[in-house]
Order: C-alpha cells, then structure tokens, then sequence
C-alpha cells in the first residue's frame, strides 16, 4: 500500500508518498512554504496544493506541532504561538478541503512512529520512549508498540530547576550556550535518569540531528535502560504521518490511538 505523509511545520510543509511496507519514499519529497500568518485555512489550503501536486488519491497521514486529540489541535502550534487553532479539527477541515480520508497527530508522535516501524525501534517490546533532539525535545512513549499519545516530556522540570528540560538540554541550548559535547551530555544523563524514575522505560532512543554524532554524547549517559541512537532524521516526519494513516483500514499494535481521522 502507498500512502501520503505530510508533516507541516512552522516554516514549511512537506510530503511525500510512501511505501508502507517498506518505509521508503516512492515519490519526490515535495516542500512549500509555510503562510506566515499560519492560521487553518492558509495551512489547509497549502496541504489541499500538496495533495493536487502529488495527483493522490487516497489516505492521507499528517502530522501537525501541537497535541492533538481525535484529530483535533488541543493547543497552539508548539514553540510558535499561533492563535486560531485550538478547537480546530483538523483532520475533518482537511478531508473537507481534499476529499480524501485523513489522520492527524502530534508531529514528535508520528516521526516517532517511522523509528518504531522501520528504525531502531523496529522489534523492540515493552516500554519504549523515544526522543527528537533539536529545538526542544520531543517525545513519545510506546507500550508494546503502541502509542501513548501526546507525550510532552520536553516540558518536564527536572528537581530544584526553574527551567524545563527542553530549556537546559535541548541541541539548541547546546549551541546557544556553548556547551561541548561531555557538558551537554552530562545535562542529557540527569535528564533521562529522571525520566527513568518515572517510567522505567527498556528501551530509549534519541533522535533529531544530534544522532548522527551519538558517540561524542552517549558515553556521559549512564542508564538501565538499553540506549540506541535513532535511525530516521529528515524523512521521519513523512514517513510516520504515512504509517498512522494505516490506521484507516488495517488497525493494528501499531495504529495511533488518540488520533483523529475523517472518512
């Protein structure tokens, strides 16, 4: 089956069709630019152009920056601060606006999904967390390869700390305060410790662009829990959105649950 991942962001919208078997992209990765008002119908309206560029027909997987519930945004675009959204249903305003079937979820959860279909979580069972490193932190929890929605962990207060874990150890307060790589990596250490005494996760896997550079950090990361470097980067976000919409016809271990679609 072949299907279409969006994953919109604050500065542009990308697609792509996938192979859902395979995880690998059987068209051209597509990008435009987002509106800079970044208000629904704008958004909508560049998700309808994707889909008419592509000529597809059938069930569209998106994923979108804030937390969503049954397809519909709970809350303001992550980190941009968008009004106009909450309340918004967007998997029904897409499918309105394309005619076809549609999934939306929160965007750290579907790229986290392509980790766990055809990445390094591929097999993994039990409690599997995975984390996108970059601007902030995003997250998601797997219980025996199912998603537990909407996950923000990046917004944790580590004890006795006035900053969330997003603001003390994100990649881009690496960069902004300097910090080497044994530095960052002992502020990643406390973090996941923490995490472990709440979840007891078996597994945790560390994504964003920072995992390609795994081995200058994970020796500062002392954890039970099997540590693994992820293996999507830039296609995640498409790749996952096209996976969740297979929760449309074959619902299985690994649908979306929590997430919205319209028929």
């Amino acid at each position: 089956m072949e299907l279409l991942g969006i994953d919109i962001g604050g500065s542009g919208i990308k697609g792509a069709v996938v192979n859902a078997a395979t995880g690998e992209l059987v068209t051209e990765r597509l990008r435009l630019p987002a509106p800079p008002e970044f208000q629904p119908e704008a958004v909508i309206a560049i998700v309808a152009e994707l889909v008419n560029q592509f000529n597809y027909s059938g069930p569209i997987g998106v994923g979108f920056p804030a937390v969503v519930m049954r397809g519909e945004v709970m809350t303001p675009p992550t980190a941009l601060a968008f009004p106009g959204w909450t309340g918004v249903n967007l998997a029904e305003r897409i499918h309105t606006a394309t005619g076809q079937p549609t999934t939306v979820g929160n965007d750290a959860d579907v790229a986290c999904l392509a980790e766990m279909y055809f990445g390094a979580g591929k097999g993994e069972q039990g409690v599997v967390m995975v984390f996108t490193i970059g601007t902030g932190i995003g997250s998601a929890l797997f219980i025996n390869g199912r998603l537990v929605p909407n996950f923000e962990l990046g917004r944790v207060y580590l004890r006795d700390s006035k900053k969330t874990a997003e603001q003390w150890a994100s990649d881009r307060v690496r960069e902004l305060d300097g910090l080497g790589w044994k530095e960052w990596g002992a502020r990643l250490n406390a973090y996941f410790q923490h995490i472990e005494l709440l979840f007891w996760p078996d597994v945790i896997i560390v994504g964003g662009g920072v995992s390609k550079k795994h081995e200058k950090f994970f020796p500062q990361i002392q954890v039970r829990a099997k540590l693994l470097p992820a293996a999507f980067r830039n296609e995640a976000g498409i790749v996952g959105a096209a996976m969740a919409a297979l929760d449309m016809h074959s619902p299985q271990p690994w649908d979306l649950p929590g997430s919205g679609h319209s028929a």
